[in-house]
C-alpha cells in the first residue's frame, strides 16, 4: 500500500489525531512564538512583582526578540504608581529570567492608565431586566418547580449585578 506524499494529515494511532494538528495555523504562531512566555507570565504575575504592585499593574504583552529588537514586556501601571515600579524594574527582570531559565524578557516597558468607575446612567441597559419577555416565558413553560424557582433566582442575581 502506497501513502500519499502531500496530505495535510499526520500519521495517527487508531485514527485519532494528534492535538498539534487539530488548532488552526494562527494560533499555532501564536503559542510558538509568545504564547508560552505570556501566559507564564500571567501565572505567575504575583509573585514576580510582589503584594502590591500586583493591585496596581499588570502585563499588557509580550513581543519576542527579532532581528530589529530585544524581547520586551509591556507593563500597564495604574497612574501614579509609575515610580514604585520603575525602582523595582530589575527585580521584575531577574525573577522573570530565574522563572524561565534564561534570558527571556530584556526589556520593560511601562504604560500608564486611568483607574476611573465609570458610573451608569439611568437610562442604561443595565436597569434593563436581564430576563426578558421571551426569557420569561420559556422559565415559566418549565415544568419542574426547583428548576423554575432556581432559573428566577440567577435572573435576580443577574440583575442586580
Amino acid at each position: 500500500m502506497q501513502f500519499k506524499k502531500y496530505t495535510k494529515q499526520r500519521n495517527s494511532i487508531q485514527g485519532l489525531r494528534s492535538f498539534k494538528d487539530t488548532l488552526p495555523k494562527n494560533i499555532k504562531k501564536v503559542i510558538n512564538k509568545k504564547g508560552h512566555v505570556y501566559s507564564e507570565t500571567i501565572n505567575n504575575w504575583k509573585y514576580i512583582v510582589g503584594e502590591n504592585l500586583f493591585k496596581v499593574c499588570y502585563p499588557k504583552s509580550f513581543k519576542n526578540s527579532n532581528k530589529f529588537g530585544v524581547s520586551t514586556l509591556l507593563i500597564n501601571v495604574k497612574r501614579g504608581h509609575e515610580v514604585e515600579l520603575e525602582y523595582s524594574r530589575k527585580d521584575i527582570l531577574e525573577k522573570l529570567n530565574n522563572l524561565f531559565g534564561y534570558s527571556v524578557v530584556e526589556k520593560i516597558k511601562l504604560t500608564s492608565f486611568d483607574d476611573e468607575k465609570i458610573n451608569p446612567s439611568t437610562n442604561d441597559e443595565s436597569s434593563y431586566n436581564v430576563t426578558n419577555h421571551d426569557y420569561q416565558k420559556k422559565i415559566n413553560s418549565v415544568k419542574n418547580e426547583k428548576i423554575k424557582k432556581s432559573l428566577i433566582k440567577l435572573s435576580k442575581v443577574f440583575k442586580t449585578k
